[in-house]
């Protein structure tokens, strides 16, 4: 778990990003979570690509297993069945994830094209399982319930490692020196 600052992504962190995306990583500042084994789980990206365009999604689900896990739910329905329990004290403890999620972007870069939006739909509704649940990982327990529902319906782990052998992929990072950055799903840039 970690929410900002991050301490800077190494270029093997890069590299199994850009393996986990299928292409190469940009514009990653930080690994908000990690595997058991130590690959990254959940990427954190700049709120401003280095091309300018603004990015709400801090956390993103990376790990493959994780985000095969979390379209599982998506495909099945969850969301509406969690977006069903945005009312009392469920809905206030969603709204002050939102203001959290909020707050660990401002404090790297305020953009202001996206002021007030966070990621996966928050405040008011569930729209990314994958973003709530990159936040429920970076931030701990207890600070997105929704996010924590959903990693607790999911077919993964996060103590439990699932890791390709990233070491023989053959993928390189070269041509990308500079790049330290995911080109992450969420509310700005489709992944799947």
């Amino acid at each position: 778990m970690t929410t900002p600052p991050f301490d800077p992504p190494t270029a093997e962190d890069v590299r199994i990003v850009s393996l986990q995306l299928g292409r190469p990583a940009r514009d990653v500042i930080g690994i908000a979570a990690r595997c058991v084994c130590g690959a990254p789980t959940v990427v954190s990206t700049s709120p401003r690509l280095a091309d300018g365009t603004p990015f709400p999604t801090l956390y993103y689900l990376s790990h493959p297993a994780a985000t095969a896990a979390v379209s599982t739910l998506e495909a099945n329905g969850v969301m509406v069945e969690l977006a069903a329990l945005l009312e009392g004290e469920t809905a206030d403890a969603y709204s002050a994830a939102h203001e959290a999620y909020l707050a660990d972007r401002e404090g790297i870069e305020h953009v202001p094209e996206i002021h007030g939006v966070s990621a996966g739909g928050m405040p008011t509704r569930v729209k990314c399982l994958h973003a709530l649940v990159g936040h429920s990982l970076a931030a701990g327990p207890g600070v997105n319930p929704i996010g924590d529902l959903a990693l607790e319906r999911a077919a993964w782990s996060p103590t439990v490692c699932e890791c390709p052998d990233y070491s023989d992929s053959g993928y390189s990072d070269s041509g990308h020196e500079g790049s330290t950055g995911a080109e992450a799903s969420g509310d700005a840039v489709p992944n799947e």
